[in-house]
């Protein structure tokens, strides 16, 4: 029978290690409770992240993997859609029938598209073509010599390829011919926010500017208008690569 002295050796033990078990904290980003992590973070199987479902990502973010991110093709309104595109239940999408198009539009091959009568139903500059405004001949004419093509952009990318700085230097001649100036359109394809395809298209068409000031072009000549999914047309990957790009316009 164990005797007092190897008894209270033994409860001081289990106190010290009691001690020092309890005064262990887990080492960040692993954690016990929320007060281990960061503000807004929750701890979640005992590590801490973003969140614990997609009521803690607000409006037009999801919870993915313990972190908020953008839900592609998420809508208010079909302002915030792709030119064409209709917004059901959040979501940017083609549409599928007249009905789901504002008023005075029809849905044809998924998108709606300005449905009229008579040319007065049309904006200036174009008719009415079997019951679609299209722009008229001169309107469609460029009003210059020559034209440059368009620049296209990887996704997510505002770097100019190799390639991209051979459409440019295509262009040179042109450029020479015409001396006025020159707008450069920056463009994205639907896919993240406004505020970020905007920023995006912006760095696009300067890019294009800085290369083609390279090239010997005044900068005075040059003009960057970001415009980020405004122009979109795109419903899916092949699509989308046109929307990425920046195109030229003399002024």
């Amino acid at each position: 029978m164990p005797d007092a002295g190897h008894i209270i050796r033994f409860s001081l033990v289990a106190i010290s290690l009691g001690l020092a078990l309890t005064g262990c904290k887990a080492q960040y980003p692993a954690c016990d409770a929320d007060r281990d992590c960061k503000d807004k973070e929750f701890c979640v199987d005992r590590k801490c992240q973003q969140c614990r479902n997609n009521g803690d990502c607000g409006q037009g973010r999801a919870c993915t993997s313990g972190r908020c991110s953008a839900i592609l093709g998420y809508c208010r309104d079909k302002s915030e859609c792709a030119k064409g595109q209709v917004c059901m239940a959040n979501q940017c999408r083609a549409c599928r029938l007249d009905s789901e198009c504002p008023s005075g539009d029809r849905c044809d091959q998924g998108l709606c598209i300005k449905a009229c009568t008579r040319d007065e139903n049309c904006a200036r500059g174009e008719t009415c073509v079997n019951g679609v405004c299209m722009a008229t001949r001169s309107e469609i004419e460029p009003k210059h010599a020559c034209s440059l093509d368009p620049v296209y952009f990887a996704f997510d990318k505002a770097l100019l390829t190799t390639e991209d700085r051979n459409t440019l230097k295509r262009g040179d001649e042109c450029l020479k011919k015409t001396p006025d100036p020159l707008t450069l359109v920056g463009h994205a394809d639907p896919r993240g926010t406004t505020e970020y395809n905007m920023a995006l298209s912006d760095r696009r068409a300067q890019a294009v500017k800085d290369y083609l000031k390279r090239l010997g072009v005044k900068p005075s000549r040059l003009r960057t208008v970001p415009r980020g999914e405004l122009d979109a047309t795109g419903t899916e990957e092949a699509s989308w690569a046109r929307d990425r790009r920046v195109d030229s316009e003399w002024r």
